[in-house]
């Protein structure tokens, strides 16, 4: 559904001294404040708690700015953005998969743009034709029921989850919309061996005996772990965090000891937006420092910045290091849709039949 977002608290705006050069036309200078009436529109793939308290704090500043969300998966975004290329309906794309912005704007469904902010994110977590950039650091992780099962009970690594004690303990939620899930699996895939994909079929077919059930959304995911209808799952540490520090429910997780995917949760302006200059304020907006400090502390996001300091984060991220799973994003672009269109119509459900 589409809605719009209401008005909430002051936000302080970005700092006014940052400039730069832009691509393609496109300056770095930040969009000045405008009186007229604008639209924007915006597809995200990110929970509705991050963008209520996102959105509100934009009105404040934009008062003059009319914001409509639509929530959907990371592929269904890069899926929709693809079908209306000719036609663009939405400005700004809000919570994206570093796979699925990259085959976006290896497409053209990119607008280049070379925000205030650049230089303060790493090279690795940018697109360098500015045409996407990585707002947060996702790292993927086992979650599980801390009401049904101990620390010590859970699976500690990957390949803890294929132990036959797991049968049935597991769910997951269904992979092909979700832009995180894709990554877990296509990353369970890639640490097999990405020129030898039979041994990660073979890995994720014994990943699926365990599995009980694939929900539909993360809502009936975290309606099965409460229930105790499964144990665990694979997740985002984010929402993990979120929905048992904020939302109260009995989760926690478990940092795998090889590493985690790390996955770059990115934003972009739509190529040929009815409402760019909308798009640039909210882009500006959304990755000041104040921005990002507060959605570390009130929604526990990693930020990209590199210049957010640990004072500024919760103490659970100040002590968390993250180890990450060693992965060639290129290849894992690339070969995502195939080993995953595989996974879909040979694994899913198969091994429990």
């Amino acid at each position: 559904m589409v809605a719009a977002c209401s008005s909430g608290g002051q936000q302080p705006a970005p700092p006014e001294n940052s400039q730069g050069s832009g691509t393609g036309g496109q300056t770095a200078e930040q969009p000045a404040p405008s009186d007229e009436p604008q639209q924007l529109v915006i597809y995200t793939g990110r929970d509705k708690n991050i963008f209520e308290l996102v959105i509100p704090k934009f009105n404040d500043k934009y008062p003059n700015i009319e914001v409509e969300t639509l929530e959907m998966g990371a592929q269904q975004i890069l899926e929709r953005v693809r079908a209306e290329k000719a036609n663009p309906q939405a400005d700004f794309w809000w919570g994206g998969t570093q796979s699925a912005l990259s085959t976006a704007a290896n497409e053209g469904l990119l607008e280049a743009y070379k925000p205030t902010f650049a230089d303060q994110i790493p090279d690795l977590y940018k697109d360098p034709q500015d045409r996407w950039y990585g707002e947060m650091l996702l790292p993927e992780v086992i979650m599980y029921n801390k009401d049904a099962m101990s620390r010590e009970e859970a699976p500690q690594d990957w390949d803890d989850l294929l132990d036959p004690k797991y049968k049935d303990k597991i769910v997951i939620r269904n992979v092909l919309p979700s832009g995180t899930m894709r990554t877990i699996y296509s990353a369970m895939i890639y640490r097999q061996g990405p020129d030898t994909p039979e041994k990660g079929y073979e890995w994720l077919m014994k990943l699926d005996a365990n599995t009980k059930e694939y929900t539909q959304d993360p809502t009936n995911l975290y309606l099965k772990l409460d229930r105790q209808e499964g144990l665990i799952s694979l997740w985002n540490l984010q929402d993990v965090l979120i929905q048992g520090l904020k939302n109260n429910h009995p989760y926690d997780f478990i940092y795998p000891e090889s590493g985690a995917p790390i996955l770059v949760d990115g934003v972009a302006i739509i190529k040929g937006a009815k409402n760019p200059d909308a798009a640039k304020k909210f882009m500006e907006f959304l990755m000041s420092p104040e921005m990002a400090a507060e959605l570390a502390k009130e929604r526990f996001q990693f930020p990209s910045r590199t210049d957010i300091g640990k004072d500024q984060l919760p103490d659970i991220m100040r002590n968390l290091e993250l180890k990450p799973l060693e992965l060639d994003w290129d290849v894992m672009a690339e070969k995502e849709m195939e080993w995953m269109q595989y996974w879909d119509e040979n694994i899913k459900g198969k091994a429990q039949k």
